[in-house]
C-alpha cells in the first residue's frame, strides 16, 4: 500500500510536471505578435479589398498588361508601336499572359479577400454594415472579371481555404449576373444608419454620412449592372432603372475613390506602377490619335489635362517638365502600326498628319493625372448620369437632356481630383455645352461617347460600355497576325495558368462558348 501510495505521488508529480512544461511550450511557441481570430479586425480586410481593386501588389502587372495593353488600346484610348500592347493590333496567341494576367491576379487578390471579407462577417452583429459593404465589393469585383472573360468561376470562387475548393467550376454569366443583381439590391437595401461604421474604408470613411454613401454606390453599381443587360434583357434593365430613380449619385462629392501614397508597392497609383515606372513600357504607350483628335476638334478643355508631350529627350525617371500640355501640340498615334518602315509601319503612316518623325513627339497622358499619388476613380457621378441619360432616351424615364447635361459636366469637373492642375473653369465648361448641345436624334452616341471621354483610366469599364452600345463608333485596325482582324475582340482569352491546372472546368467552359475565342461575344453582349 505504502509503494501503491509512492507510484500514485510519482505520477502526479510528473503529470504536474508535463502540465507545466506543456504551458511553457505552449507560451514558448506562441507568437507574441500574432492575432487571434477573435481579436483580429475585419475592417483591415475592406482596406485591401479596395486596394486591391485598383490593382495587384505584384507590380500591378495586370493592370499594365490586361487593362492598359489591352482594354486600354481596344477602346482606343491607348496606342503603341510596340507588340507588348497586344490590345493595339489585336495580337498575342491564346497563351500570352496578357490576356490572361488579369484572370490569374484578381483571383488571387481581389476575390481572394473580398470573398474572405464576406465570410468572417457573416452573421456578426458587430459588422452588419461591413458585411453587405463586403457583399458589394465583391459583386463589383465579380462583375468586372466576368465582362472580360464572360464565364468564369463565381459561385465556387475564392472558396480555397474555407471549404477546400481548389478548382472551381466557371458559372454561365446569365447565372452570375443574376446573383450581381441580387446581391447588390440585398446588400444596398440591409445597409443600417445606426450600425456599425466601418473603419478603413478607402472610399467612404470620410465622409459625414459614410453609410448613406455607401447607399449611393450600392444603387449606382446596381445602375450599371442593370444597363449592362440593355441588349440581352431589357426589360429588367428597365425594371430596375424604374426603382432605382432619385437613388444613386447626385454630385462627384459621392464619386468613390482611392487615394494613393508612394510606398510602393502598396498604396502607389497601379497605372503609374504598371506603365509609368516601367522605363521601357512607359516610353512605349502613347495616346491614341481617336481620342486626342475627339478632344482637339471638339475643343474639350480636357485636353491640356489629360494630354501632355514629353520633351524629345525625356527617359524614365527624369523630370517631365519642359515638355507641352498645349493643345495644338498633342497629336495621337495612329493605331494599328508597328516601329517598321512596312505598309503596317508608323514610318509610312501618311497622316493627317504623317509620321511625325520621333514617337516622343506623340501625346502621353499628362503628369498632372499620371503619377504615383494620383488617385483612382472607382465609380462616378459622371457615369451614373450618362447611364441614367441613356435609360431616359431609351424609356423615356427622366430628362434625358438634363442627364447628359449633368454627366458632362461632372465628367469635367472631376478632374479637379487630380489637384488644382486639374480643374475646368466653369466657363470653360458652360462654353463646351453651349458648343454641343445635347441633340436627341443623336442621342445614343452623343451619351456613350461621352462616357468613353469620362472614363478613360478606367479602361475595362469604357471597353465593357462600347460592347454594349456600340459607341463611340470607332474603326477596327487590320494587322498581320491578328487575332480578330478587323473587328475589336468582344472578350479575352481565358488564362493559360488555369487552363493547364483546372484544365476538366476550363474545358467545359471554353466548349460552351463555341471556343476560347476572343471574337465570341458573351451573354449580355448579343448581336
Amino acid at each position: 500500500m505504502k509503494l501503491q501510495s509512492i507510484y500514485i505521488l510519482a505520477s502526479a508529480v510528473l503529470l504536474m510536471a508535463f502540465a507545466s512544461c506543456k504551458k511553457d511550450l505552449i507560451k514558448t511557441n506562441t507568437d507574441p505578435n500574432s492575432v487571434s481570430v477573435d481579436a483580429f479586425d475585419a475592417n483591415n480586410i475592406l482596406t485591401a479589398t479596395q486596394l486591391y481593386y485598383t490593382g495587384s501588389t505584384d507590380n500591378a502587372i495586370e493592370v499594365e498588361e490586361t487593362e492598359i495593353q489591352g482594354a486600354g488600346c481596344m477602346i482606343q484610348h491607348w496606342a503603341s508601336t510596340s507588340t507588348y500592347f497586344f490590345g493595339d493590333k489585336y495580337i498575342g496567341a491564346p497563351t500570352s499572359g496578357g490576356w490572361g494576367s488579369f484572370f490569374d491576379h484578381t483571383y488571387t487578390s481581389t476575390i481572394k479577400n473580398a470573398v474572405n471579407l464576406y465570410t468572417i462577417t457573416t452573421g456578426k452583429p458587430q459588422y452588419k454594415n461591413l458585411h453587405q459593404i463586403a457583399r458589394i465589393i465583391k459583386a463589383m469585383a465579380f462583375e468586372r472579371i466576368t465582362d472580360v472573360y464572360g464565364d468564369v468561376p463565381y459561385f465556387q470562387a475564392g472558396q480555397a481555404y474555407n471549404k477546400g475548393i481548389y478548382f472551381p467550376k466557371y458559372d454561365k454569366q446569365k447565372d452570375i449576373y443574376a446573383d450581381l443583381l441580387k446581391e447588390v439590391e440585398q446588400a444596398t437595401d440591409s445597409l443600417d444608419a445606426n450600425a456599425d461604421k466601418p473603419t478603413g474604408d478607402l472610399f467612404y470613411s470620410q465622409a459625414g454620412d459614410q453609410i448613406g454613401e455607401w447607399k449611393k454606390f450600392g444603387h449606382t453599381l446596381l445602375l450599371r449592372m442593370a444597363m449592362r443587360l440593355t441588349k440581352v434583357d431589357p426589360t429588367t434593365a428597365k425594371t430596375y432603372v424604374t426603382k432605382l430613380q432619385g437613388l444613386t449619385m447626385t454630385s462627384n462629392d459621392d464619386n468613390a475613390i482611392v487615394a494613393h501614397g508612394t510606398n510602393d508597392p502598396l498604396t502607389i497609383n497601379r497605372i503609374y506602377r504598371g506603365i509609368g515606372e516601367d522605363g521601357g513600357i512607359q516610353l512605349s504607350g502613347q495616346i491614341s490619335k481617336t481620342f486626342i483628335d475627339f478632344l482637339k476638334n471638339n475643343n474639350d478643355p480636357r485636353l491640356p489635362v489629360l494630354s501632355y508631350v514629353y520633351p524629345p529627350d525625356f527617359s524614365p525617371g527624369d523630370d517631365p517638365g519642359g515638355g507641352s500640355s498645349d493643345p495644338a501640340d498633342q497629336n495621337g498615334l495612329p493605331n494599328g502600326y508597328d516601329a517598321g518602315n512596312t505598309s503596317h509601319g508608323i514610318q509610312s503612316y501618311l497622316g493627317p498628319p504623317p509620321y511625325l518623325g520621333n514617337i516622343n513627339l506623340y501625346s502621353r497622358p499628362s503628369p498632372i493625372i499620371f503619377n504615383a499619388t494620383a488617385p483612382t476613380l472607382i465609380l462616378t457621378y459622371a457615369e451614373s448620369e450618362f447611364l441614367l441619360a441613356d435609360a431616359a432616351k431609351r424609356w423615356g424615364i427622366g430628362n434625358t437632356e438634363e442627364h447628359y447635361n449633368n454627366g458632362v459636366r461632372a465628367a469635367m469637373e472631376q478632374l479637379a481630383v487630380f489637384g488644382n492642375a486639374g480643374v475646368i473653369s466653369d466657363n470653360d465648361i458652360k462654353t463646351y455645352l453651349s458648343a454641343h448641345p445635347y441633340d436627341d436624334s443623336k442621342g445614343p452616341e452623343m451619351i456613350n461617347t461621352q462616357f468613353w471621354a469620362c472614363t478613360f483610366f478606367n479602361e475595362y469599364e469604357a471597353w465593357a460600355n462600347y460592347r454594349r452600345t456600340g459607341f463611340p463608333v470607332l474603326k477596327a485596325v487590320t494587322y498581320t497576325g491578328s487575332q480578330s482582324p478587323g473587328a475589336i475582340p468582344r472578350r479575352m482569352y481565358y488564362s493559360s495558368v488555369d487552363k493547364q491546372v483546372n484544365t476538366t472546368n476550363y474545358n467545359a467552359a471554353a466548349a460552351a462558348m463555341g471556343g476560347d475565342k476572343i471574337i465570341s461575344r458573351m451573354w449580355w453582349d448579343v448581336q
